[in-house]
């Protein structure tokens, strides 16, 4: 009897580990893909959620019904439970404050790191100061690619569209999955290496870099500043134990910047940038 257990386990401890690697191969490769298919889209093209209201309807079904066949074909293969996706809601009625609130601290984190960047290349003379506004022009991120700011500001129903399911579905709900079974499928196969709370932290680096990475249509500032939100997201979720503070924070975040970017615009025409 004991030895047939023995057997049992031997024989089903690969095909666990097996399950885990479909898991981590289909959700890992996917931001890259995404990413890819994005820079080659986006060639002579206009915004991705462009032709109003239809368009961001019709643009969000088709990455939802994308990532939604992928990510459920991973989580069939792992057999992932709601603990293993950090799918628990905690801490209780703090989420939504918490989300507002590092939604603030990430915007200051962000602003901070990419100055730190910015005088680090001045420093270092990769830039010279007569340059800077023009390198930042050049490389600043291409959020014309994502959506019609004319849109945003005389459209309602597209301005709101954006701000909600753009932001909190699409974005924050979307990307914490995605990052939540990442995580899941380091932890299940290399679980001395990212099974405990600092392990998780540096599965949360690795994780961050190919989020980055998935935001090259947007430009390179903006994958650095993706990169680092998604670094600040995933220390969210290991601190908590579940992806609802980040997921909220993350939607906070992207409807924030939505919502200001006509104003931004404006004032940069009026700059004469």
């Amino acid at each position: 009897m004991t030895s047939d257990s023995a057997r049992s386990g031997a024989q089903t401890a690969p095909i666990s580990r097996l399950r885990w690697w479909i898991l981590l191969v289909l959700v890992g490769a996917y931001p890259l893909v995404i990413g890819l298919m994005g820079a080659l889209a986006g060639k002579g093209g206009g915004p991705a959620l462009s032709r109003g209201p239809r368009g961001v309807l019709v643009s969000s079904g088709m990455e939802l019904g994308v990532f939604g066949c992928i990510f459920a074909l991973a989580w069939l293969a792992a057999r992932a439970s709601r603990d293993d996706l950090l799918l628990r809601w905690r801490p209780g009625w703090w989420v939504l404050p918490l989300g507002i609130g590092y939604s603030l601290a990430l915007r200051v984190a962000v602003a901070i790191c990419m100055g730190i960047l910015i005088g680090l290349l001045v420093a270092f003379r990769v830039v010279t100061p007569s340059e800077l506004p023009q390198f930042l022009k050049a490389n600043q991120p291409d959020l014309d690619a994502v959506v019609d700011v004319q849109l945003l500001r005389d459209n309602p129903l597209y301005f709101w569209l954006v701000i909600t399911l753009v932001s909190f579905v699409v974005a924050g709900l979307r990307e914490e999955l995605w990052r939540a079974g990442f995580l899941a499928g380091l932890r299940k196969l290399w679980p001395n290496w990212f099974g405990s709370r600092v392990g998780q932290m540096g599965g949360v680096v690795v994780a961050s870099v190919i989020f980055g990475l998935g935001h090259v249509l947007m430009g390179w500032l903006a994958v650095l500043a993706a990169t680092l939100l998604g670094l600040l997201l995933g220390l969210i979720m290991v601190l908590h134990r579940s992806i609802w503070p980040a997921v909220f924070a993350h939607g906070l975040f992207d409807a924030t910047s939505f919502a200001l970017l006509p104003l931004v615009t404006e004032l940069q025409k009026a700059s004469g940038h």
